[in-house]
Parts: C-alpha cells; sequence; structure tokens
C-alpha cells in the first residue's frame, strides 16, 4: 500500500496523510499547523490554502481530542483529531494556557 505525503506549511516536515493508527491526517505531528483546504460552511474545497495554526484543543462529548485551527487569512477555524504521533508537549502548552492565562486576576481568590 502506497501512502501519500505532503511539505508542513510551517516547519517543512514531510508529513504521511495517514497517522500511526491508519487515520487520515491533515495537520504536521511536530508544530500541529495545517494548510486551509476545506470550507467548513459546505466542507468543499477552498480557494483560501493559507496556513492554520493551532490555537486551542478541545474535547469532544465521545471522549475524543481535537485541534482546533484558524486559518492566518480569513479566520475560519476548523478541527483536526489528534493523532498519536502529535507533539505532546505543543499540545499541553494549549491545554494549560486558559489557567495559565486567565481572563481575571488570580489575586481574587486570595479572599474566598
Amino acid at each position: 500500500m502506497r501512502t501519500s505525503t505532503f511539505p508542513c506549511v510551517r516547519c517543512g516536515l514531510t508529513v504521511g496523510t495517514l497517522d500511526p493508527d491508519g487515520a487520515v491526517r491533515n495537520h504536521c505531528p511536530s508544530c500541529l499547523h495545517s494548510r486551509h483546504l476545506h470550507d467548513q460552511a459546505d466542507d468543499g474545497p477552498s480557494d483560501c490554502r493559507s496556513r492554520m495554526t493551532p490555537i486551542s484543543i478541545a474535547v469532544l462529548r465521545t471522549g475524543a481530542w481535537t485541534v482546533i485551527h484558524r486559518c492566518t487569512r480569513c479566520d475560519e477555524l476548523t478541527s483536526s483529531p489528534l493523532s498519536p504521533d502529535d507533539n505532546q508537549l505543543i499540545l499541553m502548552r494549549m491545554a494549560v494556557r486558559p489557567l495559565a492565562q486567565p481572563p481575571f486576576p488570580l489575586e481574587a481568590f486570595a479572599g474566598l
């Protein structure tokens, strides 16, 4: 079976389109960046083709984790399932960001 590859739009890594579990992958496992290939509204091909930056992670109701990407050109948001070989350090940084930089002063908890 032949596996196709794509170059990462940010770090240049040659990435296989299948992850170690055999699922289709559309982002780089090293830096988690992607290319804007599909529009969420109609799920058709996108004319944008700009870089998608990972901005967050989310846990679905099924318990599956997903990376949230934002397009650097048109600001569209998309999601992509995590792959077993995704960079765990970047994933952890995104997961703890809301706790490390809350939108309110942490001193507010001192009086509780």
